[in-house]
């Protein structure tokens, strides 16, 4: 199979390319390099991958690219592109572009490649959708708190949008957020770890009570992969990881892996942060036997050898 992965030169992106080569596809990977984080640490992740023979890189914007040709020739395609972060209230126009202008174009170019049917699309969305309380299953109310949440949930519908309307299978999934090796530095365990191994003081906003079930980036890519080949077209699926863990208990674990102490500060709650996150995600387990097998402790010891291993 020949699958288009965007957004592959991230950091779910570059582990996805990665896995489906070693499964035996062919991969053509597309990336802007949209400035949010230094194009150096994109370049870095896409390393091994442009020695394989079955890759195949582009650089295109889809806010303005050519995408028919690109999706004219592939038998999937998995949409991984999009800005992320905490930005999305400074910089709304950014985020429209990125996550639902993009999209759509992504989507036109499917429809007009013609017997849209006969490629599937797997629309990786955000446990944002879900709002301030991400706690449940995929019929959880949604109700996204801040503008990166309410763009991407557009972007999912969108893409359902076009599933009805011209037969192409989409799968989405709610991916319930990443950590490990290549995360990036935008993202709090990054910084936690990056602080701990350079002595600085690290913020956290709030009290640190709040918890996430953060998924591990290879149950990430894990859930992805079995999604493409089995997900149901038309559905919808949580990918996350089984365990629901505090700012502060993230920050205790990492002070035994780096042998460090935190120098911690607390400032007031960021607008738009959830709460708590956990996914229940007894759909994708029924439909595709996703389960992830990564407990925090092992991920965090994982990603404090990667990040220790740039310092």
């Amino acid at each position: 199979m020949r699958v288009l992965v965007t957004g592959a030169a991230g950091f779910i992106g570059s582990h996805l390319c990665e896995r489906l080569i070693a499964d035996g596809h062919e991969v053509v990977g597309l990336d802007a390099f949209v400035p949010y984080y230094p194009p150096e640490i994109k370049e870095r992740n896409l390393a091994d991958l442009r020695a394989e023979p079955r890759f195949r890189f582009v650089e295109a914007d889809l806010r303005d690219a050519d995408l028919l040709p690109l999706v004219a020739d592939v038998d999937a395609v998995v949409h991984e592109a999009a800005m992320a972060g905490s930005a999305s209230w400074d910089q709304f126009d950014l985020y429209v572009g990125c996550n639902l202008t993009g999209t759509q174009r992504l989507l036109e170019a499917l429809r007009a490649a013609g017997d849209a049917e006969s490629r599937r699309l797997v629309q990786i969305s955000t446990s944002s959708v879900y709002g301030l309380e991400a706690m449940g299953d995929e019929s959880t109310p949604l109700r996204p708190i801040n503008p990166y949440g309410v763009t991407k949930l557009a972007a999912e519908k969108l893409a359902f949008a076009y599933g009805a309307g011209f037969g192409l299978p989409v799968v989405a999934l709610r991916y319930f957020s990443i950590y490990g090796p290549r995360q990036r530095p935008d993202m709090a365990y990054h910084k936690f770890i990056d602080a701990l191994l350079h002595c600085r003081p690290i913020t956290i906003y709030g009290d640190g009570e709040q918890t996430r079930g953060n998924t591990y980036i290879a149950d990430c890519v894990e859930g992805t992969v079995r999604a493409l080949a089995h997900g149901r077209p038309g559905e919808t699926y949580n990918i996350g990881g089984g365990v629901a863990i505090s700012l502060n208990r993230v920050l205790a674990l990492l002070e035994d892996l780096t042998g460090r102490r935190a120098e911690r500060r607390y400032g007031p709650p960021r607008t738009g942060d959830q709460r708590h996150t956990l996914a229940d995600v007894g759909k994708a387990r029924a439909d595709f036997g996703y389960e992830p097998k990564v407990a925090p402790e092992e991920g965090l010891r994982a990603q404090v050898a990667w990040q220790a291993g740039l310092a």
